[in-house]
């Protein structure tokens, strides 16, 4: 199963310097069931970018976590045994959990199929986001635009061994 984790440029870093996504339990997403019913789709792309891009916005809330991390969303694209990536039954109805699973393991590096970050061009934007997250949490409009806006970005494919190059 291919699962989306959301990381920042310094988790990117500790992952390749350790050569392992974790500690585990890992906060990942998926196609789910959850996901499937959510989206309406049977197009599997369309699931996987949907499952992308709950990823990227877990990412931007690790962002706006870490005042010294850079202001890019990363996700890591990592294929892993369907029985690893469990979703929670508890959550199956809640609309922010689609999607997600859980990883009991730390996931060697080595089974990412690609790495995704924001182009430089979208720092502006995601700064802002970050910053607008917990207002637009609270239900401020003007705030959930600005956290909209990084969605606006696509975050760029990059194959496992241009990691040393993002994080360097």
């Amino acid at each position: 199963m291919r699962v989306y984790v959301p990381l920042t440029l310094p988790g990117l870093a500790e992952a390749y310097r350790t050569g392992e996504l974790g500690p585990a339990p890992l906060e990942a997403f998926a196609v789910t069931p959850g996901l499937r019913e959510w989206y309406v789709s049977d197009d599997i792309e369309e699931l996987e970018y949907a499952a992308l891009s709950r990823a990227a916005a877990a990412s931007l809330r690790l962002v706006a976590g870490d005042p010294g991390a850079a202001r890019r969303r990363v996700v890591v694209a990592v294929d892993v045994p369907d029985q690893q990536a469990v979703a929670d039954p508890g959550r199956a109805l809640d609309a922010n959990a689609v999607g997600e699973v859980r990883i009991g393991t730390a996931v060697p590096l080595a089974k990412a199929a690609a790495v995704h970050v924001d182009a430089e061009d979208a720092v502006e934007d995601v700064s802002a986001a970050a910053e607008a997250l917990g207002a637009a949490d609270q239900g401020d409009d003007d705030a959930q635009f600005t956290v909209d806006g990084a969605e606006d970005h696509e975050l760029l494919w990059y194959g496992v061994q241009e990691i040393p190059n993002l994080i360097g």
